[in-house]
Order: structure tokens, then C-alpha cells, then sequence
């Protein structure tokens, strides 16, 4: 059950929430990679909420369940393109950021396979991604059970 409803209690601040996620989706990061960078950073959270919307959203995009189901284990097979692993890698080692404190291979490896700009609006992406799973993890959000 909800601890409360943090849109309700704090309109303003949620409100710049929905205004970096709304500059995130229109970056040049394709929307398919946008999801798995959702879902991956989900994962590694623990967020069932973001988990279950993400997922979603990526289907709905035409992402096929194969991928979604293995993306746990992403740097284990040959299913995503090298720029995606790259982007993974990124997401997941900013997630991550007090273990792996993003090492240079990291971001030599993005740097590779994205502009400057795409760095940048990749990092925005994983970052606005770990700041609603924070939200949604501390008030207790929960995903509808799907029929």
C-alpha cells in the first residue's frame, strides 16, 4: 500500500520531475533504448512499479519479450547491438555509482557509440530514472496486477 501521495503533498517538485522525464523523451536517444535504460536502471533498484510500466511501454514499442526477459543478463548474450551495450553499461555503472564510481573504460565505451550531447542526454535519462525509483520505492508505489 502507498505511504502517501507524494503528487498530491508536493505538486511543485513533482512537477520538475515530469519536466526532465518530458525532455528526456524527446532526445535523440531512440525510444527503444530509452526503455531498456528504464527498465535496466528499474532492475537494478528493486522498483516493481517502474519495473511493470517500463516494461509495458517497451512492448507496446515494439521491444520483443525475448530481450526484456534477458535483460538482466545483457552483457551475456548477443541480442543488443554494441551502442546498446554501451548505453547499458553507462546506465548501469551510474546506477551503481558509489560501487564503480564510473571508470574511464565506461565511458570510453559510450564515447564510442554516442555524441556529447547523447552522453549528456543518456545520463539525464538514467538519472531522472533513479530518481523516480527512489520516489516510487520510499512511498510505496505499486503496480496495478495486469488481467
Amino acid at each position: 500500500m502507498s505511504r502517501l501521495n507524494y503528487a498530491a503533498v508536493a505538486p511543485e517538485g513533482i512537477k520538475t520531475l515530469y519536466a526532465t522525464s518530458g525532455y528526456t523523451a524527446k532526445t535523440s536517444i531512440d525510444t527503444r533504448l530509452r526503455h531498456l535504460i528504464h527498465l535496466r536502471v528499474s532492475q537494478i533498484n528493486g522498483c516493481a512499479f517502474c519495473m511493470n510500466m517500463h516494461s509495458e511501454e517497451a512492448r507496446a514499442d515494439g521491444e520483443t519479450q525475448q530481450r526484456l526477459d534477458i535483460l538482466p543478463g545483457w552483457h551475456e548474450t548477443t541480442f543488443f547491438t554494441e551502442r546498446e551495450r554501451a548505453a547499458l553499461a553507462w546506465a548501469e555503472s551510474i546506477t551503481l555509482v558509489s560501487q564503480t564510481h564510473v571508470p574511464n573504460d565506461v565511458f570510453a565505451a559510450v564515447k564510442e557509440h554516442f555524441s556529447e550531447r547523447e552522453i549528456v542526454d543518456l545520463t539525464l535519462i538514467v538519472t531522472a530514472m533513479n530518481t523516480w525509483n527512489r520516489i516510487s520505492i520510499a512511498f510505496r508505489s505499486e503496480p496495478e496486477l495486469r488481467k
